[in-house]
């Protein structure tokens, strides 16, 4: 097999971005702990010449290495918010780490790695390219869940995550393997032409469509496949908590959506009633669980998984619209989900207790007093993470529910709508506790609260996009509908 060398400058961002991890990883044992700021400088430099690159191969698909990987609007749509998560993760991490006293230079490597790996998913044409991608991201963020080596809840929340990881990679390529042997090729669009007329009443294409679902599952933290979300989330170092929750849950719907809209999109009808199902389930237990929570992190992890549920609204939606709008919510609704969850997840990162960090909801008592802006922000994700207008969550709930109405399933909405009113109670109870309760004693004595430079970015970014794209919400809209466009 062959390919022309110009093939390379179509992945160029991929390429940037694994040679800068490289760099990293080979700069990180011969400099000192004081000079491994310019580990940062170098990597949020890489990821804006990536965002450049990025955003000039905005225009037609073109298919590279004999169609394994395709460069397309779709592909940019989900790189560019890939490049901005990121970005904010190592701004986030640059403070965190320091507060922690973890000195770990590789672990900007680890998150460019697996920031390459999710380049690699949403580009790719071919199931086993996918395959490759998904693994890179995985075994890198199995790394970064145990950065914390000295806390046993950090080595256990690593553990877990690689052990549930490897078996739901191992069901995933089980799922590729019978899927080649239906249809003769791993490719997408052979796939497709393969599968063209046919349903899910070959036993091989049925178990197959069954095996991907589930190991996409786990990627997408939908239940019954969200058993390791809790404990990674609540042990993992609360930068990576963030980065998970967001980059990886996008790359994940990223390759999902590509995988059963170009390969499997005429099994749309048979599918469309699995993910209905998976659908109604995650939103049931993600917020009924969620309102139980006293740890915040365990409480966002279970919030993140209800949010996973209302994604598949539009993918459900999808499969009964002949039109892209039930894809374009899902892209726009990931997308806003990216600013609430990563600030929500950003302010639990400053609080701190003796070096220790604060993730009980309690720890947010009469935050409003010690530190206004924080409570503020918190506030403000709070509430637009429980759909309350005129903010970005409100927008995103709008456009997957409207999508149900169109695929002609108003009761889908209706369901939806009433598990978003439940949500509003464990949101707002945050609230609650930050505006009206008074500081306990040893809440006084705690560390005063310091927002870093770092900090105050992070938050001011994901603030402006909850409040800006809440009232405004058109740029996303539109660049959201030219993404799935290009999808065939």
């Amino acid at each position: 097999m062959t390919f022309p060398v110009g093939d390379l400058f179509l992945i160029l961002p991929e390429l940037l971005v694994i040679t800068a991890a490289c760099i990293v990883l080979v700069l990180d044992p011969v400099l000192r702990p004081s000079d491994k700021d310019g580990l940062v400088w170098l990597s949020l430099g890489t990821l804006a010449i990536c965002m450049g690159l990025t955003a000039s191969q905005m225009r037609a698909p073109v298919e590279a290495f004999n169609g394994l990987v395709i460069i397309d609007m779709y592909g940019a749509f989900w790189k560019l918010l890939l490049y901005f998560v990121t970005g904010l993760t190592i701004l986030l991490s640059h403070s965190y780490l320091k507060e922690e006293r973890l000195y770990f230079g590789e672990y900007y490597g680890f998150v460019l790695l697996a920031l390459a790996g999710m380049m690699v998913m949403v580009s790719a044409a071919d199931l086993l390219t996918i395959y490759l991608g998904s693994e890179l991201m995985s075994l890198a963020l199995y790394v970064m869940a145990g950065l914390k080596r000295s806390e046993p809840r950090s080595l256990e929340a690593s553990a877990k995550y690689f052990v549930l990881g490897a078996f739901s990679s191992g069901i995933l390529l089980y799922g590729i393997s019978l899927l080649y042997g239906a249809t003769g090729s791993t490719r997408l669009p052979a796939i497709a032409t393969a599968i063209a007329g046919q349903s899910l009443d070959d036993p091989l294409l049925l178990f197959a469509t069954i095996l991907l679902a589930v190991g996409f599952g786990f990627k997408l933290a939908v239940v019954p496949f969200h058993m390791w979300t809790p404990d990674v989330y609540e042990g993992a170092p609360t930068s990576v908590t963030a980065f998970m929750a967001v980059a990886s849950k996008a790359a994940s719907f990223g390759a999902f959506l590509r995988v059963f809209i170009e390969g499997l999109g005429g099994l749309k009808a048979n599918w469309s009633a699995i993910f209905l199902l998976i659908c109604l389930a995650t939103l049931v237990l993600g917020n009924v669980v969620a309102l139980v929570q006293t740890n915040i992190k365990r409480m966002l992890a279970y919030s993140s998984i209800a949010h996973a549920g209302y994604a598949l609204i539009g993918v459900v939606a999808a499969g009964r619209l002949e039109n892209s709008s039930g894809l374009a919510s899902v892209l726009l609704y990931l997308a806003l989900y990216t600013f609430m969850t990563f600030g929500a997840f950003a302010v639990a990162a400053m609080l701190r207790k003796d070096g220790m960090e604060g993730d009980e909801i309690e720890d947010f008592t009469g935050l409003s007093k010690r530190h206004p802006v924080a409570a503020l922000l918190m506030l403000i994700f709070m509430v637009s993470l429980a759909g309350i207008p005129p903010t970005a969550g409100f927008i995103g709930k709008f456009y997957v529910f409207m999508s149900a109405v169109e695929a002609g399933m108003p009761w889908l909405a209706v369901i939806a709508l009433i598990f978003a009113a439940v949500s509003a109670y464990y949101y707002l109870r945050v609230v609650m506790v930050m505006y009206m309760r008074e500081p306990s004693d040893a809440t006084d004595r705690a560390p005063q609260l310091v927002m870093s430079p770092a900090f105050s970015i992070v938050l001011a970014c994901t603030a402006a996009g909850v409040v800006i794209f809440g009232i405004y919400p058109n740029p996303v809209v539109q660049l959201a509908m030219q993404a799935v466009s290009t999808l065939r």
